[in-house]
């Protein structure tokens, strides 16, 4: 199948590759969007692992406010230099990132950061309920390790599917930039606030304890 100047384009938009690139994954696709799709994610996760060494000492802080100022949301996203921190693609990938947070509410950056008394609760909370459901005792701790996967998939910011293009997730979309603009990318930590969050508990609790001390 002929690859045109249309497929290549339509391809490159989605995937942010080369024009030679694109032209490539056609060619070795025969023609097939989605089958060259997967073939530059695949390129591109293996320039990622190259570069998964280099240092990320530049960047910038970027954020964003939703829902009338009600959330809002700090994050910081490293690359290798400074000069990339300022391309639009870089900012760019920022301002998604920062809008998904806020969307999403992440609580880790990566699974590797998870507290292990948090997994070992969740572990436990499993388990009853697997023992109460009658599951047999055989099949618990594998259901328990499957919904563990879940769990760090719903909390790790890296592990969801991006809110844009849920086909993706935050991971495979930094490798996506990563294959585009060459250099090392990283995310290292964020914030996210919402109005009045916290504030009920808070509030219920100083009234029990006002009400004790009358």
């Amino acid at each position: 199948m002929e690859v045109s100047a249309a497929m290549v384009r339509d391809l490159r938009e989605q995937t942010g590759a080369g024009i030679m690139d694109c032209k490539k994954a056609l060619a070795e696709a025969k023609g097939g969007f989605e089958a060259a799709v997967t073939y530059l994610r695949e390129k591109g996760l293996a320039a990622a692992q190259k570069r998964a060494s280099k240092v990320t000492s530049e960047g910038i802080v970027g954020y964003y406010i939703h829902s009338g100022g009600r959330i809002g949301v700090l994050v910081e996203v490293n690359c290798e230099t400074d000069f990339v921190a300022k391309t639009e693609d870089f900012q760019s990938l920022v301002r998604d990132i920062a809008m998904h947070i806020a969307a999403a509410g992440p609580q880790y950056v990566k699974k590797e950061e998870v507290p292990q008394d948090v997994i070992e609760k969740e572990k436990a909370i499993y388990k009853t309920q697997a023992l109460e459901s009658g599951k047999p005792e055989k099949v618990i701790d594998k259901m328990v390790e499957g919904k563990i996967e879940k769990f760090l998939k719903e909390i790790c910011l890296l592990e969801q599917a991006f809110v844009k293009n849920p086909d993706i997730t935050i991971n495979e979309l930094l490798t996506t930039v990563i294959a585009k603009i060459g250099e090392n990318i990283s995310i290292r930590r964020f914030a996210r606030f919402k109005v009045g969050e916290g504030m009920e508990k808070k509030t219920l609790d100083f009234a029990k304890e006002v009400a004790a001390a009358m």
